[in-house]
């Protein structure tokens, strides 16, 4: 097996390839058709399978997914819909692009996540939709508002872009929770599509509502539109649908998603133990043991200091993320979440992929390290 190698993986974060998705991207490229075809049906169904749920609507981003879902769900102009500030912008733009307003809910510190007692706190008789962030690949459990939610009629919009492959304390997969789930194949995601997303309908009249907003509201698919001389257009759409070549890609990565799974728990649980035991910092909790991790990230003091004495040293850390309801574009939904904003100067995310081996972990925190001890030398 043929894998891409990194000169220096603590400094650069890329797709993880197994060796096998350019002879399936040219098999696409070969046969001349590179929209909608067989190869992303194959590919939904595969997904379908490995989740354990009916059908999966594939589309052409983790945005797209989250928009179509939402307006799928009947959420539109006049409706609110909680979300984490805690994300990246993407879950609040599709809120907005839905033409529905985002109301911003806080989050619990171990986990990064919201719980279902912030969510009940901040509904309001405008939310429509919950949108719950899994954060770094955590499953969110909201079953004890559930029947809040459903008396209510609030959907569940499940932005589990972290967490494709972990499941809850029951074993059942993130998807098959019986919410509307919205995953993101992007560049760097568990699962890799090149660009790529996917939603889990609740029901079969969802899933067919779906598929006719990914394509413009046309109801034949593209083999049949070109066998015919007329088509239907029965509703307003979007251009979401996700390729052939993209799909190949994600069918090449999904062959291999056990071995994605153990490599990443395992360089978690590395970052894990090498963290143990440095003086002011916290591990932000996955449920490693359920989850797929996407991110690894800690709260440290003096935060923006050890971020750019790390990126010197040429460490690839980050944040993620800047809180949505402190950015120009959203401060009119702006209102008070203490754990978010205690947050937000201390949270650093560590350099975390399949590329990583333990020397890069240890490499990682070895630079942490100095830079906190340089902070108290001072």
């Amino acid at each position: 097996m043929t894998t891409l190698s990194r000169p220096d993986a603590a400094r650069n974060a890329s797709p993880y390839l197994y060796g096998t998705e350019v002879a399936a991207i040219t098999e696409v490229l070969e046969s001349g058709h590179y929209g909608h075809t067989a190869v992303t049906e194959t590919f939904e169904r595969q997904v379908a399978d490995f989740l354990g749920v009916p059908e999966v609507v594939a589309v052409s981003s983790g945005t797209a997914a989250l928009h179509a879902a939402l307006v799928a769900a009947g959420v539109t102009a006049g409706d609110e819909v909680l979300v984490p500030a805690m994300t990246f912008c993407a879950s609040v733009q599709a809120i907005l692009a839905a033409g529905a307003e985002p109301r911003f809910v806080d989050i619990d510190p171990a986990t990064m996540c919201t719980t279902p007692d912030l969510v009940q706190e901040a509904l309001t008789e405008r939310t429509t939709a919950v949108m719950p962030v899994l954060f770094g690949g955590r499953a969110i459990d909201l079953t004890p508002i559930a029947n809040l939610l459903d008396q209510r009629g609030i959907a569940v919009v499940e932005d589990a872009a972290h967490a494709f492959g972990s499941h809850d304390n029951t074993g059942r997969k993130v998807g098959a929770s019986g919410h509307l789930t919205c995953f993101s194949f992007g560049p760097i995601k568990n699962l890799t599509c090149g660009q790529g997303g996917a939603i889990i309908p609740r029901n079969p009249e969802e899933g067919d509502r779906l598929r006719t907003l990914r394509l413009l509201g046309m109801v034949e698919s593209a083999a049949d539109r070109a066998a015919s001389t007329t088509y239907q257009v029965t509703a307003t759409g979007f251009r979401y649908p996700l390729s052939a070549l993209n799909a190949a890609i994600g069918t090449a990565q999904l062959a291999h998603f056990e071995e994605a799974t153990t490599s990443r728990r395992a360089l978690w649980r590395t970052y894990r133990d090498a963290l143990a035991g440095l003086p002011g910092v916290e591990l932000v909790d996955v449920d490693v043991e359920h989850s797929v991790p996407h991110l690894c990230v800690v709260t440290i003091p003096d935060r923006d200091r050890v971020w750019a004495e790390m990126r010197h040293a040429g460490i690839g850390v980050g944040v993620h993320y800047p809180p949505n309801h402190l950015q120009p574009a959203f401060a009119r939904w702006a209102r008070p979440l203490p754990a978010t904003e205690q947050l937000a100067g201390r949270i650093l995310t560590l350099p975390f992929h399949q590329h990583l081996t333990e020397d890069d972990v240890h490499r990682t925190v070895t630079e942490m390290r100095r830079a906190l001890t340089t902070e108290e030398a001072r």
